[in-house]
């Protein structure tokens, strides 16, 4: 398409002569514009798709890929042979059953706060990594007993909770009494602290051993739900037929990962949507300081052009080589781009903390977005998504310049020379 010609012409203007500077300024700040909007492009959807990638993965290492649950009020007795059925389902990893139920945390400190106490027992609780192997503070093994209780590390923070100190569990649903409902009050030992790594698991969610969850929650051989986890999580179809199939007449429903969780994904994709739409408006800017570059650079170049049509150019060489000039900055400017948006993504946690110890503060806040840490996953999609964008709108921009400049009259640009 650009013969030797042509590029030795372009290559000619590209480089800056003396008196041509202030032209070659303003494509090289072109090219940074357009660097600098590829980078932040790249680094914005990276984090973003970070935040789906690690919160799904999180929320499915705690919660399970599957879920059965008993409708409110009801629970699920003589458990035991449902939860053989459903383990010899083909696709189905472990079964782990649960008894939930809502309840005020109170400590001896005044401290109060609503949460979730799960019960669970320790062969279960060992095998739920997420929990096991991040436990901070205790032992593991000492959650067993009528008294053992293990709590997040974002409760223990706030009310200043140690291994051996009592937590307080209050459910409203006590005994019925002539002067009312009398709610049920037991306090229990912290025996360990764990960090999940999600901010609400940490704050509000503590586990008792399931003979004691029982117990307190009137539910004696019961339990709420089951906590179903696969061998592939994107395999639901395969274990929901026979699943249903399984649990039809009982007091339950199920609900997989994608819906209980669809409203925080849907909102991670339409922030990314939104978020590609806003930066890729930089892009834009940029793009029109490559359309301003290259006007400056034609009409800079008028009397060459009247040169090159009287020495023979044809009017497609003229046009081919102001879009090589401004092809260059747009490419050059986008693979710069790409290239400071993969290694900014790649080292952004050692920024995160770099910028926390030089300013004293907090980049990222844990409390507000769920997660401890800032991340971020690149997604070569969206990095090619990216880089069309950038290349497109940078030649979309050459091509007024440079039509203009095949337009030029040889003779009214000389006879003003």
């Amino acid at each position: 398409m650009f013969g030797p010609f042509e590029r030795m012409v372009a290559g000619r203007y590209l480089r800056a002569r003396k008196g041509e500077r202030f032209v070659s300024i303003i494509a090289i700040f072109s090219l940074v514009g357009i660097a600098l909007g590829v980078a932040t492009l790249i680094v914005v959807t990276s984090v973003m798709s970070g935040f789906q990638v690690e919160l799904v993965s999180r929320i499915l290492g705690v919660n399970g890929h599957v879920t059965i649950e008993a409708y409110a009020g009801q629970k699920i007795t003589d458990f035991a042979p449902l939860v053989d059925k459903v383990r010899a389902i083909p696709g189905v990893a472990s079964v782990t059953p649960v008894l939930d139920g809502q309840a005020l945390l109170s400590t001896d400190n005044g401290g109060a706060r609503g949460g979730l106490v799960r019960g669970i027992t320790l062969a279960d609780l060992r095998n739920l990594h997420p929990i096991s192997d991040h436990v901070v503070a205790g032992d593991l093994s000492a959650f067993q007993g009528d008294d053992a209780i293990l709590v997040g590390i974002g409760l223990a923070r706030s009310y200043r909770l140690k291994t051996g100190d009592p937590l307080t569990i209050i459910s409203p649903d006590g005994a019925a009494t002539a002067f009312g409902t009398i709610p049920r009050v037991r306090a229990y030992k912290v025996v360990a602290i764990f960090d999940s790594g999600l901010a609400d698991y940490n704050n509000s969610v503590v586990f008792l051993p399931l003979p004691a969850a029982q117990v307190f929650f009137q539910k004696p051989n019961a339990i709420t739900g089951m906590e179903i986890r696969l061998t592939n999580p994107d395999n639901i179809a395969a274990v929901e037929a026979p699943l249903r199939a399984l649990i039809a007449g009982k007091p339950v429903y199920a609900r997989d990962w994608r819906h209980a969780n669809d409203t925080i994904v849907g909102v991670l994709q339409v922030q990314k949507d939104t978020m590609f739409i806003v930066l890729g408006m930089i892009v834009l800017v940029a793009a029109f300081n490559v359309v301003s570059s290259l006007i400056m650079l034609v009409k800079d170049k008028r009397s060459d052009i009247a040169v090159l049509r009287t020495m023979g150019a044809s009017n497609g060489a003229i046009m081919r080589i102001f879009l090589m000039c401004g092809a260059f900055v747009g490419v050059a400017g986008t693979l710069i781009g790409t290239l400071i948006g993969i290694v900014f993504c790649w080292n952004i946690v050692a920024v995160q903390h770099f910028i926390e110890n030089v300013t004293g503060g907090r980049v990222f806040d844990a409390s507000v977005f769920m997660l401890s840490e800032l991340p971020s996953t690149i997604d070569w999609g969206d990095v090619g998504r990216v880089v069309v964008l950038g290349l497109a709108l940078s030649l979309l921009a050459t091509l007024y310049p440079s039509w203009r400049a095949a337009r030029t009259d040889p003779v009214e640009a000389l006879r003003h020379e």
